[in-house]
């Protein structure tokens, strides 16, 4: 009687912090470039929206229209590229997820924007969790902030594409930086 007693307090312990995990790592909501775009336009944050804009990440929904997509696309028996789930994946921000966490503000003609490799932005896009987290008092990850390293990248930029020929990470990351500048920070970092 006691071993099974022990199998399910194990039992127990296990599903408990299988929820706990899945709870963790619940969908956030995306808000939408707008709601970036907010902050993240003036010259004193680092203009990340006009670099994003024009930055081929844009153009991800929109190059879907082309003559150069529709080709690829009738070669794999893709009539609209721009309804396929084979390219939307990649060329849009939040394919697939429920409607629920779309916000508002949130557009998939603005193609591959700041939440498709940033995280959704329910948790951290107000400006007093933003100005917590570069001030170091919140962990970003804690807030659905990620800092994209090359395995966020290469989800899309990988031979499952058709127009794929290669990818450096070092030299693409170079191409799209857009950091706040270093005496911003430190403005944050002096208030309070």
């Amino acid at each position: 009687m006691k071993k099974y007693g022990i199998f399910a307090l194990l039992f127990l312990f296990l599903a408990g912090t299988s929820m706990f995990a899945q709870k963790s790592k619940a969908q956030r909501k995306f808000m939408g470039l707008k709601k970036c775009k907010i902050c993240h336009k003036k010259p004193a944050q680092g203009e990340q929206y006009k670099k994003w804009l024009e930055g081929p990440h844009a153009k991800a929904y929109k190059t879907l229209a082309g003559e150069k997509a529709l080709k690829i696309g009738k070669e794999k028996g893709i009539d609209n590229p721009q309804t396929s789930e084979k390219c939307l994946k990649c060329h849009v921000t939040a394919f697939g997820v429920d409607a629920a966490f779309l916000g508002k503000k949130y557009d998939m003609k603005d193609g591959v924007g700041c939440e498709s490799c940033h995280g959704a932005g329910g948790d951290y896009f107000k400006k007093k969790t933003m100005k917590a987290i570069v001030n170091g008092e919140i962990e970003p990850s804690s807030k659905g902030l990620t800092l994209p390293d090359e395995k966020v990248c290469t989800k899309c930029h990988n031979d499952e594409s058709p127009s794929f020929k290669s990818f450096n990470f070092k030299e693409a990351k170079e191409k799209i930086e857009h950091p706040i500048p270093a005496e911003r920070k430190a403005k944050y970092k002096k208030a309070e």
